[in-house]
């Protein structure tokens, strides 16, 4: 599967977040082409914050493989991974990780802080930005205008 193929998967994945009242970000794990992991946000749900779908994601595929080393996995999520799930992506070794839409207010890939391109720490993952960003962009603003508009309402 290419880049853009399964950036369509964590973003069917994102709008099973929203149809569960959630913040639509979806995330998948692939080794050698295959998807071993899937995720999305739940820490509205489940009652814990690190629910992310990138959480989410690297627990399944731990579990599938066997092993929380993720050594020669890929992560694809609709949106920049925080802080948190940067640590985790770090901890797994993840060799790449592919995003769509920038996070302004906590992105750790370079929008806020870029902690994959800091020397100092032992781990380097490889970042793709901005793949299908529009789409990633888009369903992000309509969740958080319908959010909106139901807070208007009596």
């Amino acid at each position: 599967m290419i880049d853009d193929e399964l950036m369509a998967r964590a973003l069917s994945l994102a709008r099973r977040a929203w149809d569960e009242g959630e913040v639509p970000v979806g995330a998948v794990v692939v080794l050698d082409g295959e998807i071993v992991g899937e995720g999305w946000n739940r820490p509205i749900g489940s009652h814990d914050p690190s629910a992310h779908a990138e959480i989410q994601a690297l627990r399944a595929a731990g579990a599938a493989v066997g092993n929380y080393r993720l050594v020669d996995c890929e992560l694809f999520v609709t949106l920049e991974p925080c802080v948190m799930c940067s640590g985790a992506i770090m901890n797994a070794r993840i060799k790449r990780v592919v995003f769509g839409a920038r996070d302004a207010k906590t992105g750790a890939c370079g929008s806020v802080v870029d902690l994959f391109g800091d020397g100092r720490l032992n781990h380097h993952t490889s970042i793709v930005p901005a793949v299908r960003a529009d789409e990633c962009i888009l369903l992000l603003k309509q969740f958080f205008h319908e959010r909106r508009l139901q807070k208007r309402s009596p």
